[in-house]
């Protein structure tokens, strides 16, 4: 496990354990404005995904550094996608690319095409903005459908999606997951 999802683990768990408190459901809120901004731009948040964080995530130059794009691109997803969910929407060893397959099975041929136009940008987009952009569309279709995901290995395919000489290896991945089918294509 990898200090951001380590890092991540924890997180979750606190919102998890406190979904259902008064205290937990403001947690939630607040995070959820943060969905599709960059971290650091609103200052109610700074503790949310701030507090506790290891030194070494911590920008140096008030940009915000490959951990702190990752951890608050996931926990902002999360806390929108746990919105309206009792159980927790955090899915371990559920990736980006199965959860995708898995809203692919359960719709029509018109949804299908609008599951591919969401996946399609995610993995493709260039910049941080661009890729927060694209998955809040995509994990607003899995909410709608039921459908969790791993945040903590999200955080982690986030995280290596910013360095370029890595970033193909998360396209693949994600790829791989979305079109191959477990068991249907073994022999």
């Amino acid at each position: 496990m990898s200090d951001v999802s380590q890092y991540m683990s924890k997180q979750l768990n606190s919102l998890i354990n406190q979904k259902d408190s008064s205290g937990g459901k403001a947690r939630l809120a607040r995070l959820r404005r943060g969905a599709g901004r960059v971290p650091g731009e609103i200052p109610e948040l700074w503790g949310e995904f701030l507090n506790g964080m290891p030194e070494n995530f911590i920008s140096s130059n008030g940009e915000p550094t490959y951990a702190e794009w990752a951890i608050y691109i996931s926990l902002t997803l999360f806390a929108l996608h746990q919105q309206g969910n009792t159980n927790s929407v955090n899915c371990r060893g559920k990736s980006l690319g199965m959860a995708a397959a898995e809203l692919m099975s359960e719709n029509t041929d018109e949804e299908r095409e609008r599951v591919l136009r969401r996946f399609g940008p995610v993995v493709t987009a260039k910049d941080m903005s661009e890729l927060s952009y694209h998955l809040r569309c995509l994990i607003q279709l899995f909410s709608s459908k039921g459908i969790g995901i791993d945040y903590e290995m999200l955080a982690d395919d986030i995280m290596w999606f910013q360095f370029d000489d890595k970033r193909k290896n998360v396209q693949l991945r994600w790829g791989q997951d979305f079109y191959y089918k477990k068991g249907e294509n073994e022999k």
